[in-house]
């Protein structure tokens, strides 16, 4: 779900403008505008997901995203339902992000050619955030990838990045598959995809299948019956809280939406990008389009840990050279969290230092729905990435003071093995 836009940003625009218009085809329109001016795809042009109609159903407020017509938000302000994920729960429709199989004997060794995690040193049913990377180190996606068997890789590529992605995958893979290489794949578009997010996540999900999920930790996969639906599901996602990402047949995804937020009572809602995009935010996430690009390296975002011990000592991947000089060497630059004054830091923000003299440039900010303040991430200059550091943030303008500060900005819930 990343892309180079805040949704909570184009989720406060469509509020107010809904607000401000009695009439709902009004409403509507200033909404669509408001997506439109920021550079999204017209309507006719918008795939639907399987859960559309339930979307609207239920009061889903539906913008272009990456492609998609999906919800921003629904009944509840995107405040409150950020609030909510952290008190109880949130179910998402993500099924615009990509879905799919390596398959082969050789799978892993091909990934391991694109990618900067240790995937041959995953047990089987575990699973890692990655990056595909070019020839220059740069970050061409984020991922989570699981090797479910040795001869099998399931990942989900964002849904703004899907056809360089796997124009990308495919491009490599014929050129290994003509060295004899052994792997193919399959593009699960006949899936969808939810995320359970939430303190009650566990709970409730337990009570739609038999198999045990206080055994299934974080970045863990199964294939299991959840109500009565075979389904792949990964305990991972984009929020900082404990939660699964379930891939479902899209014929069954309604039908496996409503028992969740059945058995939960209500207490899981339903939740739109708006609200997720200010939880990533909160935990310290990356959004791609914002705070990775195809010329920032892993080591630049502060996803040194993602690189495997033994890919580091061989390498082997695209731009490895560059990615191990920087690990040696140090970045020439740093993304860094942020706490600001004034009014909320946005993307291409200037940052200075205490003295007026620039640092870098915001990539995502925001006001903290749980922390009640304003947080960002940006780039600075090596050297200047400590926390405590002061800072100015210039916003229209006007500069406004700063301090760098360790993320996450709200602490993270994984469930790990004790």
């Amino acid at each position: 779900m990343r892309r180079g836009v805040c949704l909570w940003q184009l989720g406060q625009s469509i509020t107010r403008s809904a607000l401000s218009q009695t009439d709902g085809k009004k409403a509507a329109a200033g909404a669509a505008a408001t997506a439109a001016r920021r550079g999204f795809a017209s309507d006719a042009e918008l795939k639907k997901t399987a859960l559309y109609d339930f979307h609207v159903e239920n009061g889903g407020k539906m913008v272009p995203f990456a492609g998609w017509s999906m919800p921003i938000q629904y009944k509840d302000s995107i405040m409150d339902s950020t609030l909510n994920c952290r008190a109880n729960g949130s179910l998402f429709d993500v099924s615009h992000m990509c879905g799919l199989s390596l398959k082969g004997k050789d799978c892993v060794r091909f990934l391991e050619t694109l990618v900067i995690a240790d995937v041959a040193g995953l047990a089987p049913g575990t699973g890692s955030l990655t990056v595909f990377t070019n020839e220059k180190g740069g970050a061409i996606d984020d991922s989570v990838i699981t090797k479910v068997k040795d001869d099998h890789i399931y990942l989900v590529v964002n849904a703004g990045c899907r056809d360089k992605d796997l124009a990308h995958i495919e491009s490599h893979m014929k050129a290994f598959k003509a060295k004899g290489g052994d792997v193919d794949w399959h593009i699960h578009d006949e899936r969808s995809l939810l995320a359970l997010q939430g303190p009650l996540a566990a709970s409730v999900l337990q009570l739609l299948t038999k198999d045990d999920l206080s055994k299934l930790y974080f970045g863990g996969f199964q294939m299991l019956d959840i109500n009565g639906i075979h389904c792949f599901l990964t305990r991972t996602g984009y929020t900082g809280e404990d939660g699964f990402e379930i891939s479902v047949p899209s014929e069954r995804a309604v039908d496996l939406a409503k028992a969740i937020v059945e058995k939960s009572e209500g207490k899981v809602r339903l939740t739109g990008l708006g609200a997720r995009d200010s939880l990533r935010l909160e935990a310290g996430l990356c959004l791609y389009g914002n705070d990775m690009e195809q010329h920032v390296t892993p080591v630049e975002a502060g996803l040194t840990w993602a690189i495997g011990k033994r890919r580091r000592a061989e390498g082997g991947f695209l731009g490895a050279q560059v990615i191990l000089k920087q690990l040696e060497e140090g970045p020439p630059i740093r993304r860094v969290g942020f706490f600001s004054t004034g009014p909320p830091p946005r993307s291409h923000c200037e940052i200075l230092d205490a003295g007026g003299k620039g640092l870098g440039e915001v990539t995502s900010g925001g006001f903290s729905p749980c922390l009640k303040k304003n947080i960002g991430m940006g780039y600075v200059k090596s050297g200047s990435h400590k926390n405590g550091t002061e800072l100015k943030i210039v916003i229209r303008g006007k500069s406004y003071d700063g301090v760098i500060t360790k993320m996450p900005f709200v602490p993270t819930k994984y469930y790990k093995p004790s």
